[in-house]
């Protein structure tokens, strides 16, 4: 018998489809992104820890310089998979795969990096957030401190509102929509820049309830008709270079219940809350708008109109 927790992780991704890695390793950007920061953040001698291994590429990255790499992947299939892939590498043998569950797996000794890779847009499905505070809680009771480094060491949230076709052929469906970063979409309206909403630290305590309340000035007119979510990963920070290696996840695009009409000037108000690994329709069911001001030229008309 499942419990709800294995119940939900089912739901909400950990037992995605073996293609799905697949695709990732397809991901040019993804993982230039993490070896970079792999590269970076792993010293030589290092003993790692990746919680949710996949197939096992990340983990390939820190045995480069590690003495040894701890693989710990839920996913039975991953597994197999993880297990194939690393035998065919140099220093595969490094990489101990470990089929476990990442909410209590705990390595047999203290590690310096711990590798945690089960992010989605806005930190919605997956439970990178549950994952490593479980993982800090355990790791503190067990060795102490200090805690490892982590990769990501943080991520930063934003929100934009946006005017976007929902016309296939004729056929209107507002459906949520992923969209890479680096590409022009012909049926995306930007009506104004993106507002921060989160930024999560990995290396303090972080709370899985997300919440913002904030205003955008509209720069284009339109129908704000969907919000676009950005999540930028920083991956690791470098001091000496005063800059990061950074992750930029697709787009996520929501499509809003209540449409609403704007002009250039007008002040929107937004607000939304959800839970971290919580699914997308919950937070496509927080999100309200709503008009707070009119712009100065626009209201002075509609009074001249009404005199």
């Amino acid at each position: 018998m499942l419990n709800e927790r294995e119940i939900e992780s089912c739901y909400l991704g950990q037992f995605i489809p073996v293609h799905y890695h697949h695709n990732m390793l397809m991901d040019q950007n993804r993982m230039h992104s993490f070896k970079s920061a792999i590269h970076y953040a792993v010293q030589p001698g290092a003993k790692v820890l990746e919680l949710g291994g996949g197939t096992g590429v990340l983990s390939f990255f820190a045995a480069d310089k590690a003495d040894k790499v701890y693989c710990v992947e839920f996913n039975p299939d991953m597994v197999q998979e993880a297990r194939r892939f690393l035998a065919l590498n140099k220093n595969g043998h490094k990489v101990e795969v470990i089929h476990a569950d990442a909410f209590d797996y705990l390595p047999p000794e203290p590690v310096d990096v711990v590798i945690c890779e089960m992010i989605h847009v806005a930190m919605l499905r997956e439970k990178q957030v549950e994952v490593m505070e479980s993982f800090k809680r355990r790791y503190l009771a067990r060795f102490g401190g200090p805690l490892p480094r982590f990769l990501p060491e943080a991520v930063l949230m934003a929100a934009q509102p946006l005017e976007h076709e929902y016309d296939f052929e004729g056929f209107y469906a507002p459906i949520v929509q992923f969209q890479e970063t680096t590409v022009i979409y012909p049926g995306t309206v930007e009506l104004a820049a993106p507002a921060v909403y989160s930024l999560l630290d990995f290396s303090q305590p972080t709370d899985t309830a997300i919440a913002w309340q904030g205003q955008f000035v509209i720069e284009n007119s339109g129908k704000l008709n969907a919000m676009r979510f950005i999540t930028k990963n920083i991956l690791a920070v470098v001091p000496e270079r005063s800059n990061t290696i950074d992750w930029l996840n697709h787009y996520m695009t929501l499509p809003l219940s209540k449409p609403l009409d704007v002009v250039k000037g007008d002040i929107i108000d937004v607000s939304f809350a959800y839970r971290a690994g919580g699914s997308i329709p919950s937070l496509q069911a927080s999100i309200v708008t709503e008009r707070v001001a009119m712009p100065v030229m626009a209201f002075a008309g509609t009074v001249a109109a009404m005199a």
